[in-house]
């Protein structure tokens, strides 16, 4: 089942083009994720797929809906975003700012619902949160912060996910189990998500398929070792690179040469 299409789009700035023709399909239970160079244009794509911008030309549909045609709230029910590290230093709870995603989305009315409790309770665990919950936001580290924003997505409901950078800030291990997490709520509860990621290996281990992106093009997409070739990233990134395989999870593998 395709849960979000987008066909030929555009978007100008005046008259700066930032996307063009971007064309894909995300299924159910797909994680996509988004590679490239600074300014390549991830994260303009990111904010289209969820209407925050607006298309200059072509079209995004949900459910083969066009996106277009569904209010803001609709929109909130079916699609959650996590932003690089944003503005979350306030003094607001944990606990209370993963349940002001539920308000957000529209599944509760001013109060708490047994319902909105226990999908925060499981977003927290599933974000290895436990013990965090009457922290305060503005006291956390960049990484903690990161994770809460994550979960608060999650508690949502929203079965389309679209993360910008997700692992930032965050050391080694959390940004493996982050991205461990994502998949496994798309392979397993039939979730989608988008995902920008600068780190190749991390996008080569964890996406189903991979879209390189470059000077708002879309340059190529299919699976890690379809994407991933040397030539392709020496023309993207100017970076030279060997490529073999994980020896465990043998996925393809990028090193670069220096």
């Amino acid at each position: 089942m395709q849960m979000l299409e987008a066909r030929n789009l555009k978007v100008k700035y005046g008259k700066a083009e930032v996307l063009a023709d971007i064309t894909f399909s995300l299924s159910e239970g797909e994680t996509l994720m988004l590679i490239g160079p600074n300014g390549a244009g991830k994260s303009t794509l990111l904010r289209t797929l969820n209407g925050t911008i607006q298309l200059t030309e072509g079209e995004v549909s949900i459910n083969g809906k066009p996106l277009a045609s569904y209010s803001r709230h609709e929109i909130a029910k079916r699609i959650a975003v996590v932003a690089q590290e944003n503005e979350t230093k306030f003094p607001i709870t944990v606990r209370d700012f993963i349940l002001a995603g539920r308000f957000a989305s529209g599944t509760s009315f001013g109060w708490d619902s047994g319902s909105d409790i226990s999908a925060a309770a499981a977003a927290i665990m599933e974000c290895e949160l436990e013990g965090f919950e009457d922290r305060l936001m503005n006291e956390l580290s960049g990484g903690e912060r990161q994770r809460v924003v994550l979960a608060r997505a999650i508690a949502t409901g929203a079965r389309i996910l679209l993360l910008d950078e997700p692992t930032a800030n965050l050391d080694l291990a959390h940004q493996a189990s982050m991205f461990r997490l994502v998949r496994k709520k798309c392979r397993d509860h039939r979730y989608s998500a988008v995902v920008i990621t600068h780190d190749i290996n991390l996008a080569a281990e964890f996406a189903d398929r991979i879209m390189l992106l470059t000077e708002g093009s879309q340059y190529a997409i299919g699976t890690p070792a379809e994407v991933l070739l040397e030539a392709s990233i020496l023309e993207i990134f100017e970076m030279q690179v060997i490529l073999d395989n994980n020896p465990v999870s043998g996925n393809v593998r990028v090193t670069s040469v220096y």
